[in-house]
């Protein structure tokens, strides 16, 4: 748990200096030519408090950077401890917190709050070819799609019926959402165009390892695909399975299951208006939370440092926001 009455919350000095710290473990570097020469970095100090707080200069490159420069924070007029609270209050809320919440507790417009968020998910957003791929020899990966929302852009019908769960066509205009995720660790969830074995082989082959064992229903979308992994089990959701045991071994899809029903109560129950434009990021930020659940041993000050490390090397204009 946060203290709320923490200065990093009131106090812009010590909100300065908390993200002076999460960002320059070792001191700070200059992100303009990469110099981390401390007799090089000056702190521009002085009576007349005419500059910034926290301004430096480079004797390097003769450049001029705050702790925000070369962030996602990066000449944003918000105060800095502002930006602390609203990113404790999305790291903490496990079904997230609307922009229109936001406006109320921070003080700000609903326009800036919305930008805010948008800006603290760009933060969340991992980096997946650094992270590696899920599961590996040994280890279990559970893979399921569901569908949420209205589509933007009616999906043109082909000849026939496409093919969805139990046969039903009443997700073909639905927001198609795949979803992975590693029993004991993390998840990873993909919004798709079309969920056809193609794509869907797509994600699979990026994300998961091929020495993992792979979970998921009886989908035809995961037939061919299955054969390329260690091994595929599937339970057959049409026929009421749910789960089975083999040599002791619970087979399902349930752990997916689950990260589904927290992101849609999330995006049913909080956001509850969503552009499709923008569902990649409400994705990445459910997959923070969940990867950095109490479980795992996360506290909610970790998972705000974790989202403070997460600014670095990013930017998000308003104008790419939307």
């Amino acid at each position: 748990m946060t203290d709320l009455q923490n200065p990093i919350f009131h106090d812009e000095d010590k909100a300065r200096e908390a993200l002076e710290a999460v960002r320059w473990p070792n001191g700070p570097y200059c992100p303009h030519c990469g110099n981390a020469n401390p007799d090089k970095i000056a702190l521009i100090e002085g009576k007349k408090q005419s500059h910034r707080p926290g301004l430096r200069y480079c004797n390097e490159c003769k450049g001029q950077f705050t702790v925000t420069v070369g962030t996602v924070f990066e000449r944003s007029k918000i105060p800095l401890s502002k930006w602390w609270l609203a990113t404790h209050l999305l790291g903490a809320s496990k079904k997230g917190m609307s922009a229109h919440q936001l406006h109320r507790m921070l003080g700000v417009t609903y326009k800036t709050a919305w930008f805010m968020a948008h800006r603290i998910r760009e933060a969340m957003k991992e980096d997946v070819a650094s992270s590696g791929p899920l599961g590996g020899e040994g280890k279990t990966v559970e893979a399921d799609e569901t569908y949420i929302g209205k589509r933007e852009t009616p999906r043109v019908q082909r000849k026939g019926h496409p093919y969805t769960k139990k046969g039903k066509g009443g997700g073909a205009q639905k927001r198609i959402v795949v979803g992975l995720v590693e029993r004991g660790g993390k998840a990873r969830m993909f919004h798709l165009n079309d969920a056809t074995a193609s794509t869907v082989r797509d994600v699979l082959v990026r994300n998961v390892s091929r020495d993992t064992t792979l979970y998921t229903d009886s989908s035809r979308l995961y037939t061919r695909t299955g054969e390329e992994y260690a091994s595929h089990k599937t339970t057959n959701h049409a026929a009421g399975e749910y789960v089975r045991y083999e040599d002791g071994v619970s087979i399902h899809s349930n752990t997916i299951e689950g990260v589904f029903s927290v992101f849609k109560r999330g995006m049913v129950g909080v956001y509850q208006h969503c552009g499709e434009a923008h569902l990649h990021r409400y994705l990445a930020e459910f997959d923070f939370r969940y990867n950095r659940r109490t479980k795992l041993g996360f506290t909610d000050k970790m998972r705000v440092d974790a989202i403070m490390e997460g600014i670095e090397g990013k930017r998000l204009t308003y104008r790419s926001a939307h």
